[in-house]
């Protein structure tokens, strides 16, 4: 699927105006049915809006991240979507196995997931505690990364973005291993979508938590990114842009090493600082 549009705009510089042709991100609805069972009556779990590509990845990840489902093998089969153009283009059904409690699951789902916003689609935020979730393994709390490899993630990154590169309208997250060598990149207009679709890739592969310790984001960090990141067992998650207050405590409380504003060879660690600098100063909670 064609992940970017042109469209005509207007430029103006120094006052002279001209109308171009412009690639720009492409935003599209993707509805999630749910079924258990290849006989189970499909039901909605919520519609994503996304940049159109990945789209098996997307649904792996969203699921999994947020608790829809406990790990791959509740997957049965993702069937779509279709060709662009058609009617199933905008829709995938995933049936799910029969351990998967679909009555539960759907009472938690009430609301349209908007590209802007990870955690809308939630009934109620006191769900979401990244204490509650998968804590940084024994094998994984002794990591430790040189500064060097950490401030060259995000240029990394950027190298990786195809679509960004196009049409500076997308986010990307992308996933390290140890030595910093880039294992898997996905791009959506939503941030958090493109979280999910690179936590899908790898769990798809079977590449997760270990072999991609490191969860690299092309913004901000908020709440919901860190919880995505504990879910899937990250042990670190690195950004160009600023935390929240609340993605720190949440890094904390999870044992995540959380790196802001990750820009021209500099970086802020926010929590569990001592994985990429021995002896380094850890803050105060």
């Amino acid at each position: 699927m064609t992940r970017a549009a042109a469209r005509p705009v207007v430029r103006v510089e120094h006052g002279a105006a001209r109308v171009e042709p412009d690639l720009v991100a492409r935003e599209a609805p993707l509805t999630v049915d749910l079924r258990s069972g290849a006989d189970g009556a499909a039901q909605t779990a919520g519609i994503l809006m996304r940049t159109p590509g990945d789209d098996v990845d997307l649904v792996r990840g969203w699921l999994f991240t947020e608790r829809l489902i406990g790990g791959v093998g509740d997957i049965v089969s993702i069937d779509g979507p279709g060709e662009e153009g058609t009617p199933d283009a905008e829709r995938v059904i995933v049936t799910v196995a029969d351990s998967v409690n679909l009555d539960h699951v759907l009472r938690h789902r009430s609301l349209t997931p908007t590209s802007a916003c990870g955690l809308c689609g939630r009934v109620a935020i006191d769900r979401l505690d990244a204490g509650g979730a998968a804590a940084v393994s024994p094998a994984g709390a002794d990591s430790r990364w040189p500064s060097s490899l950490i401030a060259g993630l995000p240029a990394a990154l950027l190298t990786a973005q195809t679509v960004f590169a196009a049409t500076g309208g997308l986010h990307a997250a992308g996933l390290f291993d140890d030595t910093g060598g880039i294992q898997f990149v996905r791009e959506d207009i939503g941030r958090h979508n493109a979280v999910d679709k690179v936590i899908g890739a790898a769990l798809g592969a079977g590449r997760l938590p270990d072999e991609c310790p490191i969860l690299v984001v092309s913004g901000r960090v908020a709440f919901e990114i860190v919880q995505k990141a504990a879910v899937a067992g990250h042990r670190a998650v690195v950004a160009v842009g600023a935390p929240s207050d609340l993605a720190i405590d949440a890094a904390r409380s999870a044992g995540l090493t959380l790196v802001g504003f990750a820009r021209d060879g500099r970086f802020n660690v926010y929590a569990r600082a001592e994985r990429i600098a021995a002896g380094a100063p850890v803050p105060a909670a």
